[in-house]
């Protein structure tokens, strides 16, 4: 486990998120809030139906999430309160704005965050699986762009990166001690 030097509102861990403790967990959605594989397979499926259920509520209700939207749900059975499902881009090169997007799912995720009156968020590497962004942008975007947040937002006492496999937290760390050097 790594804090960043200076940094002690973000940590960055190895591990699952479906089993982390925190008042929210992100999902890596996709825009159908109906499961799918990966992260978002994992956290419907350790949830359990609730989570569903409350997707297809805010389907009825507003259709699917676009792509740098996020929504929130209960967690159901997950060791947090609420899931804040995000849509990231998938990976076409980078020329279809999809930096300005990833880091919308996190500025966006955030904000409703706060709205909820959450203090402590977790979040998967977003986009890094089978939307295929680089793993090495994804996560200095992920770190600048939820940095930005908490500097201007006191709110948010502490954001947790769960890396699932070892490449995203070793470059989560070693992006981390590029971005914050003090």
């Amino acid at each position: 486990m790594s804090v960043i030097k200076g940094k002690d509102r973000i940590e960055i861990i190895p591990g699952d998120i479906t089993k982390i403790p925190a008042d929210a967990i992100g999902n890596a959605a996709n825009s159908s809030l109906l499961g799918g594989g990966g992260v978002d397979g994992a956290i419907h499926r350790a949830g359990g139906p609730e989570i569903l259920a409350a997707c297809q509520r805010i389907r009825s209700r507003q259709g699917g999430c676009p792509t740098g939207e996020a929504v929130i749900t209960t967690a159901g059975k997950l060791p947090a309160k609420y899931v804040i499902h995000t849509v990231g881009p998938v990976w076409r090169g980078g020329a279809q704005d999809e930096p300005r997007m990833l880091a919308d799912c996190y500025r966006n995720s955030l904000a409703l965050a706060v709205a909820h009156g959450v203090g402590t968020i977790a979040f998967p590497n977003i986009s890094t699986g089978v939307y295929r962004f680089p793993k090495a942008l994804a996560a200095e975007i992920a770190l600048r762009t939820v940095t930005d947040f908490l500097a201007k937002d006191p709110r948010i006492k502490k954001v947790i990166f769960v890396c699932f496999d070892r490449e995203n937290y070793e470059l989560y760390l070693q992006i981390s001690a590029e971005l914050f050097k003090e």
